[in-house]
């Protein structure tokens, strides 16, 4: 209960201290985000299956209030082979265009819908096959690509510092752990134009 407590004092915090006066989503403005999170669901137990992701992207402003966003991502997932866990890794990068759709009038909010293609590599146990108890691993490591559709929330917390909260659906082909993975996560964006 603490938690939720604090979270809400935290956001509406945000809301009263977001004074910020200056223009927003113009035409080419650029930012650098980081954003990190949970995928495939949100597992804390060490009992089951763990993923996360780390990225960084730059994103450019069109004159429509959109953007144009190239990045890179590192996504990390281990799963349970008898009493080891076994560390399957994703480098990717990626491009795409954001589509803004909804904003509140003061431009505090904003909320876009972006697609974008990724492509990177895959390595399960960073490359060893043998595993320690003698079984040979049969996922090979990979080249894979695809697409992103990404929903994300973005509020202004000063005029060059914007927090992230997204969503986001990756289909991958050529990967071995599956071609869909949810993520969840938060992140901050700077304003550096």
């Amino acid at each position: 209960m603490k938690k939720h407590i604090f979270i809400m004092t935290l956001f509406a915090l945000c809301l009263h201290l977001n004074q910020a006066h200056a223009q927003r989503y113009l035409p080419g403005m650029k930012a650098l985000q980081v954003t990190a999170g949970m995928a495939d669901g949100v597992h804390w137990n060490s009992d089951t299956d763990f993923a996360c992701h780390f990225g960084a992207a730059y994103s450019v402003y069109t004159k429509n209030a959109n953007r144009w966003v190239i990045g890179g991502e590192y996504l990390h997932k281990k799963y349970d082979y008898k009493d080891m866990r076994i560390p399957v890794e994703q480098f990717t990068a990626e491009g795409g265009y954001y589509l803004k759709f909804l904003s509140d009038r003061r431009k505090t909010f904003f909320l876009s819908l972006g697609l974008s293609a990724i492509a990177g590599y895959e390595t399960s146990n960073r490359g060893d096959k043998l595993l320690p108890d003698g079984a040979t691993l049969l996922d090979k490591d990979c080249f894979i690509y695809g697409g992103a559709l990404t929903l994300e929330l973005e509020t202004y917390l000063t005029d060059r510092v914007v927090l992230l909260v997204n969503a986001r659906e990756r289909m991958l082909f050529g990967s071995d752990i599956g071609k869909f993975h949810t993520q969840v996560g938060m992140g901050l964006k700077f304003i550096i134009n």
